[in-house]
């Protein structure tokens, strides 16, 4: 099963599908370049302390502290980015800038592999496995 996405913040093309690190992930439906600026990912705008208490429950959320005091609730964002998953050994890298939250290729992306990120600091404090299989993984999130 393929999920749809709005494209307007997608500067590649990619596909949503079910990914062997966690649920859906992201792929490339064509090679890029290092370097390359991937997209953006929106969502609600709330304080780090409303990021911090939602992180408290048991669903699923994407969040991202864009300053001490404001962070960006994406879990209900249409951007297909929000499906991109953690790897200990990344392709592509997330920026936040200006309060825009951004993603760029660290390296060359293959058409068809998974578009990953090192989610770094996390609310799970390192209590979630993480299931990259990349050589050298940390282990945790």
């Amino acid at each position: 099963m393929a999920l749809t996405y709005d494209n307007t913040h997608q500067f590649v093309p990619v596909t949503l599908r079910r990914s062997r690190i966690d649920g859906f992930g992201v792929f490339a439906d064509g090679a890029i370049g290092a370097l390359t600026r991937l997209g953006l990912l929106t969502g609600e705008s709330i304080t780090v302390a409303e990021a911090r208490r939602r992180a408290q429950g048991g669903r699923r959320l994407m969040l991202v502290e864009l300053s001490p005091a404001r962070a960006i609730d994406a879990s209900r964002s249409q951007d297909a980015m929000r499906f991109t998953n953690h790897s200990c050994v990344p392709n592509a890298r997330i920026q936040v800038e200006d309060g825009e939250i951004s993603f760029h290729a660290v390296r060359d992306i293959a058409s068809g592999e998974e578009i990953t990120v090192d989610y770094g600091q996390t609310h799970h404090e390192g209590r979630l496995a993480c299931r990259c299989r990349a050589s050298g993984c940390r282990g945790a999130l």
